[in-house]
């Protein structure tokens, strides 16, 4: 590890973003974990991790809410929310969740620090996207859709950011191995069309702890999703014509 840094992580009282605060907790960073469960939050206090109760989709100041954190030398945002079902099915109330959570909170939480980082003159935001917003498939239409938003909201702030220091990266998993997929289809059987493929949660923590220690625009999980989301941007209709049968699973 090189210099300790003082992080901020949302959505740490969950899957990646927990297992993600106790690590680098336990690597010598200063760790601020936000979550809105309260009693995974206890146990995070009680192992010396900084903790903020909160739903950052509740409009609030956030002067108040993080004066004690001061200007973290990275911010990790790894909350987010999914329903998978198909677009006729779903509940209104879901897709202007899914939004809030996955897209205007992280935008409004990333202004409020980036105007602190770049009187500093450096920082570093991280956002836990998803091959999701590169390839999007059916039943998966708003959160793809959400995905998509902070991918390219990503890609703009990098650019206006990059004069005051400040870096932008984006990991891009595909589906992980986390009580997220429980959540986000109560009938199991993504789980189980996908259980082969999915990412080990290690995987994708390991991968955040190295890009804060050095740095990039991207990454892309499992390596070869890369090419995946690349060919997709070439020849659309070749990826989706032969992805059909993983698509449409149910």
């Amino acid at each position: 590890m090189n210099k300790a840094k003082k992080i901020l992580i949302t959505g740490a009282t969950s899957g990646v973003g927990l297992m993600l605060a106790n690590n680098l907790h336990e690597a010598g960073h200063e760790v601020w974990a936000t979550g809105r469960n309260s009693s995974v939050l206890k146990n995070l206090a009680e192992n010396g991790i900084h903790t903020i109760e909160a739903d950052l989709t509740v409009d609030q100041s956030f002067d108040s809410l993080f004066q004690d954190v001061g200007t973290p030398d990275t911010i990790i945002h790894c909350a987010g929310i999914g329903t998978f079902s198909y677009l006729l099915d779903m509940d209104e109330r879901e897709m202007e969740k899914m939004l809030q959570v996955n897209v205007l909170a992280p935008m409004k939480l990333t202004k409020y620090f980036a105007e602190k980082m770049k009187l500093r003159g450096s920082g570093h935001f991280i956002f836990v996207a998803s091959q999701a917003g590169k390839v999007a498939t059916p039943k998966a239409s708003v959160y793809a859709a959400s995905k998509h938003a902070i991918i390219g909201f990503a890609n703009a702030i990098r650019m206006e950011l990059k004069e005051f220091g400040v870096v932008v990266t984006t990991i891009n998993p595909g589906p992980i191995d986390t009580p997220f997929l429980d959540l986000a289809d109560k009938t199991g059987n993504y789980r189980n069309s996908m259980r082969k493929h999915l990412l080990a949660p290690d995987k994708v923590v390991s991968s955040i702890e190295r890009v804060i220690e050095k740095p990039v625009r991207e990454v892309d999980l499992p390596s070869y999703m890369s090419f995946t989301s690349k060919l997709y941007a070439l020849a659309p209709s070749i990826v989706e014509t032969v992805g059909k049968k993983y698509f449409t699973k149910k």
